[in-house]
């Protein structure tokens, strides 16, 4: 569930806001002036702010420049002026997205996900973090799971999976595996590859109902995700 934090000084608008955005799932909190929303945004830590430019204590302007010192929260900014300049200069201080009240909260949910969508891919993107249906990865952590279940791999294992899942519809030979995953210094036997396979299979085809590493005859072994 994303967490979306709301700093607007209009109660009602807040409110209305609030209620539409639990009503889609997400977990909402508000804050009406600028100084306790940015310290809420430090404390609670949301998945995206949705920011007034005209607030008390301190304008939406200077939340959105303080919170880009230290964070990357995707932040849509509102403001009454239809003005060509507050725009410019809200995305100029970090601002992902903008919108002009009144708006309809048809386009503004639009809005949220295109952002959260874009985030969650910048994150992955420079962590390394993957997913494909329900399974995700996060090499920087070393974990594995399937929707909110952990799959406790040891590492070899981690690290066989990883490297297949790198190199996504790629046919990789055992040799490449034994060298990559195993290193050049190994000198057991190539059915090592094999029995590590199988203890992946074991705990995410098997256990989950999924296709993900396939046998190609004379090869060696595919990732590919496929829904059983």
């Amino acid at each position: 569930m994303s967490k979306i934090l709301i700093v607007e000084d209009e109660a009602k608008i807040a409110r209305f806001v609030t209620l539409e955005l639990e009503h889609e799932g997400y977990e909402v909190k508000a804050a009406y002036d600028g100084r306790s929303g940015l310290q809420l945004c430090e404390e609670w830590q949301p998945d995206l702010l949705i920011l007034d430019l005209m607030i008390p204590q301190l304008s939406g302007i200077e939340v959105c420049r303080r919170l880009r010192q230290t964070s990357d929260v995707p932040i849509i900014m509102l403001t009454a002026k239809d003005d060509v300049s507050d725009k410019v200069m809200g995305l100029d201080m970090g601002a992902d997205d903008y919108m002009t009240k009144p708006f309809a909260i048809e386009e503004l949910l639009a809005r949220i996900r295109v952002c959260l969508k874009k985030h969650r891919a910048d994150v992955a993107q420079s962590t390394g973090a993957r997913a494909v249906g329900l399974l995700h990865m996060e090499p920087a952590s070393y974990s594995v799971g399937y929707g909110d279940q952990p799959i406790p791999l040891t590492k070899k294992e981690f690290d066989l999976l990883n490297y297949l899942w790198q190199h996504e519809g790629v046919a990789i030979t055992r040799d490449d595996l034994l060298t990559n995953v195993w290193g050049y210094e190994f000198t057991g036997d190539t059915n090592i590859v094999d029995v590590y396979i199988r203890y992946l299979r074991q705990k995410i085809d098997d256990k989950y109902g999924m296709k993900t590493i396939h046998t190609i005859r004379a090869v060696g072994y595919m990732f590919r995700y496929e829904q059983a």
